[in-house]
């Protein structure tokens, strides 16, 4: 049966049902009378039980940001939702509610055991950044096609899987199906699965297994390979040369350039359209190597930085409390400054350099403008005496009518080129500077809150010895 609507009013969580939950559930004696005297913290919060509350819609759980284990069983819920802060979540339980669909999971990869127990569900999905989930109970839902079973062939860690009370529970094929598409599971409806049910299963299915086990892997290799292209695509942005490594920037010069295209029909312009390519493209492969080589450099600096200053907080940290204003001083500050200088430095040199590339991609440019012009200009002269040995392409002849077409056209396509370079340049030296500086920003606000948090501590100890100070002094008196 599944949980309807009954005479008490619906509620929506809010503050005051959590705080009375959290208060209720937290420490007793006299742990739990300083905690109600002080206050909990929701952060602090891991886990709370919100079961038989009457609760239509989840919400205002974005505090309990720590939240391990939550129990929302035995309410009217209708829809998954507010979970998406809850990223450390191992235990969900929303057995007994009225959800339809299963949803707003997305976040949750530390998920290990999930409850859905009697509810509306028809289908099983959206359960893919479930990549830990070990327990799934979907009894009495609504799931009626076999297909289902082969979805949670994804979940290689699933060892406990509850299905009965769903139509699919009736079929007679029901228990050999899941064991034989599901061959890690240890308990299928409360039951361990034993060892000669998984061999008459494997046997029966195992046709269907081995061809599935095929697209599986096919699936798996396309995946991979997607997810290597994606890493190597990532490496080259961090370097700001993405796509520089072919004919991407030079075949985008073209892509919208409806002039440029035409003119590449003329007579001996395919040769030296070729020739342009082949140079502009070396160009390009020049910036793409140069831009990951001075990408391991900056890397490198960045890496030795990091360790210069682990080592200083580690130093600092065996100092004596009047050393350390001293050290941080000297060696903390100096450092940062050189890497500073470093890595600015590293950062003017690339664009520098990758600057005068790009320059050389314009020339090309140029010297290929000035060559397309002269063709068509001489193309143009034979139209008009009438020597042209070769058809021209109808959508190309309505440009040599006089000279001003014809300047208007290659100038168009010349436009577009530089454009291109133009735009390809700026992004590089925009991205590459908004990088160093972001990179220096964040390091010196990270010192800033890092000596603020010494500053604490320095001064805590203070207070610390002050009381100690205090305290003897009484003693004294008292003596």
């Amino acid at each position: 049966m599944h949980r309807l609507y009954n005479s008490l009013e619906p509620r929506v969580m809010d503050e005051d049902m959590l705080k009375l939950a959290v208060g209720e559930q937290g420490p007793r004696e006299e742990a739990g009378q300083l905690a109600r005297q002080e206050g909990i913290l929701f952060k602090d919060v891991l886990s709370l039980r919100l079961d038989f509350q009457n609760i239509l819609r989840i919400d205002s759980l974005w505090e309990f940001e720590n939240l391990t284990k939550l129990q929302l069983d035995n309410n009217i819920i209708e829809k998954i939702e507010g979970l998406e802060q809850l990223v450390h979540l191992v235990w969900l339980d929303l057995s007994f509610n009225n959800i339809e669909a299963i949803e707003g999971l997305d976040t949750l990869v530390n998920l290990e055991d999930l409850s859905l127990f009697n509810n509306r569900i028809s289908k099983i999905d959206s359960l893919d950044a479930l990549v830990k989930l070990q327990v799934l109970s979907l009894g009495n839902n609504q799931i009626g096609n076999m297909m289902n079973i082969i979805y949670l062939r994804r979940f290689k860690d699933l060892r406990t899987l509850s299905l009965s009370g769903n139509p699919i529970a009736e079929s007679e094929d029901y228990k050999m199906f899941v064991c034989a598409y599901l061959p890690d599971l240890v308990y299928l409806d409360f039951h361990r699965i034993d060892d000669h049910m998984a061999k008459m299963a494997e046997s029966k299915h195992q046709y269907s297994i081995d061809e599935l086990k095929h697209r599986e892997n096919l699936i798996q290799s396309r995946l991979e390979d997607e997810q290597a292209q994606q890493e190597e695509l990532e490496k080259h942005k961090a370097a700001f040369v993405e796509h520089l490594n072919g004919s991407f920037l030079f075949d985008s010069m073209y892509t919208e350039d409806v002039e440029g295209n035409k003119l590449a029909y003329l007579p001996g312009i395919s040769e030296l359209l070729q020739a342009y390519k082949d140079k502009f493209v070396i160009i390009c492969l020049n910036i793409f190597e140069y831009g990951l080589k001075q990408q391991e450099k900056r890397k490198l600096e960045l890496d030795t930085f990091n360790e210069c200053v682990q080592e200083a907080i580690q130093e600092n940290q065996e100092q004596g409390k009047h050393r350390i204003a001293k050290f941080e001083e000297k060696h903390l500050l100096e450092t940062i400054n050189m890497f500073e200088r470093n890595i600015i430095d590293l950062v003017a040199l690339f664009i520098e350099n990758v600057q005068s590339l790009m320059a050389q991609c314009r020339d090309l440019e140029n010297h290929h403008h000035e060559k397309l012009l002269e063709i068509s200009i001489n193309t143009l002269e034979k139209i008009l005496k009438g020597d042209v040995d070769e058809d021209l392409p109808d959508d190309l002849r309505p440009l040599f009518v006089d000279k001003d077409t014809i300047f208007n056209a290659v100038g168009a396509s010349h436009d577009i080129h530089l454009l291109k370079i133009d735009n390809r340049e700026d992004e590089l030296v925009t991205r590459a500077n908004s990088w160093c500086t972001h990179l220096v920003d964040t390091i010196h606000k990270n010192e800033i809150m890092r000596n603020r948090r010494r500053v604490k501590e320095i001064n805590q100890y203070i207070d610390h010895m002050q009381n100690e100070l205090d305290s003897l002094e009484c003693s004294d008196v008292i003596d």
